[in-house]
């Protein structure tokens, strides 16, 4: 697997999730108002938390000790292991789409866009977070490739749903295909929390072995 193709399968398993943001990108794109400028601030948001997870990671690299880094590997496995718990646990709720055209200009729908992304936790805990400790190890062209596919994922993704809502809106109201949406994730999501518990126990070996 590529680094771009690690990071889009990342990147999509983190984003495909019924949440604030989402709703709202596809009840933009029921109404027909601003689909392409809101799915744009929701892109370019991702791409520059992305990065900024990445080269903060990047900076402070060379400050990581041994001890250091095997605390955040195991912050990023119990991050990933409460992740696929929610993620398992997940039982469907029908979602009830505002479809109905409003009077919002385009200043308010800016500032509602902006606000479900840049106050929205999850937010920082997925991009800054988990994509930036994910690949603190990879060469610096590796985390590039990396961060562009997580990118082009959430590109991918939300202009999708904004220009497809329709469509989608069927599937979202059906439980079979987010539980087999889920069992993508879990699946995905797993091999990775396999890939970092791996580096922790030889992280701890070697560890032991230099103590």
């Amino acid at each position: 697997m590529t680094f771009i193709s690690l990071g889009f399968f990342t990147g999509i398993s983190l984003i495909l999730a019924i949440g604030a943001q989402n709703i709202f990108v596809i009840e933009q794109g029921l109404k027909r108002q601003y689909i392409f400028l809101v799915c744009l601030i929701c892109s370019l948001s991702d791409f520059i938390l992305i990065f900024f997870g990445i080269f903060l990671f990047e900076f402070f690299k060379e400050y990581f000790s041994v001890v250091i880094e095997l605390v955040l590997n195991i912050l990023l496995f119990i991050f990933l292991i409460y992740f696929i718990i929610g993620k398992i646990k997940f039982k469907y709720k029908e979602t009830n789409f505002q479809t109905v055209k409003d009077n919002s200009s385009i200043k308010k729908t800016i500032l509602k866009t902006l606000g479900f992304t840049y106050l929205n936790p999850h937010v920082y805990s997925d991009t800054v977070f988990f994509l930036g400790n994910f690949s603190k190890n990879f060469f610096i062209t590796h985390k590039y490739l990396f961060g562009l596919g997580a990118s082009i994922a959430s590109f991918v993704f939300f202009f999708s749903i904004g220009y497809l809502s329709k469509i989608l809106s069927k599937y979202l109201n059906n439980q079979k295909s987010w539980e087999a949406i889920n069992s993508f994730i879990i699946l995905f999501m797993g091999s990775l929390a396999l890939y970092i518990l791996i580096e922790i126990i030889i992280s701890l070996k070697n560890h032991i072995f230099l103590i």
